[in-house]
């Protein structure tokens, strides 16, 4: 059998201006610019992503805007926007009940970005980062926590990335049912299973471009969800 190690590094980064961020994610960059779809490399396809991220993450735009200015690189503002990037699909499994979340990173270690950040971009949020702001998984000041799972079914639609839609969960969000209620008018680019949980509500839901929000029967999740998995799979 062989071993693999992988080093978790720890990083608070504040709102984003002092360039604690930015230092962390200038390195990234020639890795995330390779995420971007053709389209977001467009004028017309990066317009497009910016209007949905004002459209639906109005309360994180002041953020996005200056992250993107610390990058100093063109299509930044269009790649943290998460609207605009190819698909990717990983796998987890994650199970929650009043008070805990369990979960584990069922993908090579090279896929993780190992990065543990404690970030006060609106409110303070700690999670494990991915994709330079979003998060696999993560808790805000008022006890709300969220985690992911790949839905299972490889389709693709229109509508960001999952990480940054926990990221954003967790930013205007302090209950499990108001998180819920927000989730469901987001557009998400590919199936994913979401895992929500507070002191008092534990709750996980099935999201993706093609089906509304559903409940699922127990809150937990690994890597499929309530519809047929196609046999090509």
């Amino acid at each position: 059998m062989t071993r693999r190690q992988k080093t978790f590094r720890a990083l608070e980064t504040g709102d984003g201006s002092d360039g604690r961020w930015a230092a962390y994610a200038q390195p990234l960059w020639p890795l995330a610019e390779a995420w971007l779809t053709e389209e977001g490399r467009t004028e017309a396809g990066a317009q497009d992503a910016r209007k949905l991220f004002e459209q639906h993450m109005p309360e994180l735009v002041p953020v996005l805007d200056r992250l993107a200015a610390q990058l100093d690189r063109p299509e930044a503002t269009t790649f943290l926007t998460l609207a605009a990037l190819r698909p990717f699909f990983s796998g987890c499994t994650q199970i929650g009940s009043e008070g805990e979340l369990l979960r584990n990173y069922d993908f090579a270690p090279d896929d993780c970005e190992g990065t543990i950040v404690r970030s006060h971009f609106l409110r303070p949020v700690i999670g494990m980062q991915e994709a330079a702001w979003g998060l696999l998984d993560g808790m805000n000041d008022a006890g709300l926590a969220v985690s992911l799972t790949f839905g299972g079914r490889f389709v693709h639609g229109p509508g960001f990335a999952i990480p940054i839609v926990l990221r954003y969960l967790l930013e205007t969000c302090t209950t499990v049912d108001e998180a819920v209620a927000r989730l469901g008018s987001l557009p998400i680019a590919i199936p994913q299973n979401v895992t929500l949980v507070d002191a008092t509500r534990s709750r996980t839901v099935f999201v993706g471009p093609d089906i509304p929000l559903t409940e699922a029967p127990d809150t937990c999740a690994a890597n499929h969800q309530h519809l047929p998995v196609p046999e090509d799979q």
